[in-house]
């Protein structure tokens, strides 16, 4: 991909070879947009871009996907515009009534749609970072929700105080560390939806392997495997569906 439009921003690809300042003044025109981005790299644990901007100077945009609104800065905060068939998927599998907790919730990745387009009875969102969580609290009112908590602080320290029928993991690299308190904190029943950047020839076993080994004498019944997309040469981003009783 050479390019992706996130609202009315152009994200470059890092590659990409652009020449005058004509060129990209034409390019803004082409695509509508009011500035032209490259991020390098999102780093830490807060998920922060390192980017370069090459034409113009705003960074925050209101981006639309799905049917939801959200409010970021692209210079402050990550957007993965590769996992919206994923966002989309799990708001549609939350059932009427369900308490959902969205861990590492970032800007309303997840907790967002699923208030958006389910009947969820609460969803609580966890954020470490005080920019995403200042835009996951712009985004719960721009889309007009009344059943999304905001919870600034690190999921290890908050998500043992709340039980859930659901559990959003949408987070990769560390993710596995987490499990332990994503599964004390899901009703009998539950669902766990995890997130995990696996070897290809691993992707049936590592993140199963994982999640059976923190549930401990609970039963666990894996209902689905799905790929979101490639992370790196022979590495897929994944995520594990898992009723743990």
């Amino acid at each position: 991909m050479k390019w992706k439009r996130i609202g009315d921003i152009l994200i470059l690809d890092s590659k990409f070879q652009y020449g005058s300042y004509q060129d990209l003044e034409n390019l803004s025109k082409k695509h509508n947009v009011k500035t032209i981005m490259k991020i390098d790299h999102i780093q830490g644990t807060k998920r922060e871009p390192v980017y370069n901007i090459i034409y113009g100077s705003e960074t925050e945009t209101i981006n639309k996907e799905n049917g939801c609104l959200f409010k970021l800065d692209l210079a402050k905060v990550m957007w993965s515009k590769g996992n919206n068939n994923e966002r989309l998927r799990i708001a549609k599998l939350v059932e009427d009534d369900e308490v959902v907790l969205d861990m590492f919730a970032g800007i309303g990745y997840f907790s967002i749609p699923i208030g958006v387009h389910s009947n969820a009875k609460q969803i609580y969102s966890i954020e470490i970072n005080p920019n995403s969580y200042f835009y996951l609290n712009e985004n719960i009112k721009l889309n007009k929700l009344d059943n999304v908590t905001p919870i600034l602080g690190d999921c290890k320290i908050h998500a043992p105080k709340y039980k859930a029928d659901r559990i959003v993991m949408g987070y990769v690299k560390t993710t596995h560390h987490y499990l332990d308190v994503a599964i004390n904190s899901l009703n009998e029943g539950g669902i766990l939806h995890y997130h995990e950047t696996v070897p290809e020839k691993l992707m049936k076993t590592r993140p199963v392997d994982r999640i059976i080994s923190q549930a401990g004498d609970r039963d666990v019944e894996i209902l689905k495997i799905n790929k979101i997309k490639k992370y790196a040469p022979g590495v897929e981003h994944i995520v594990v569906d898992a009723r743990i009783n």
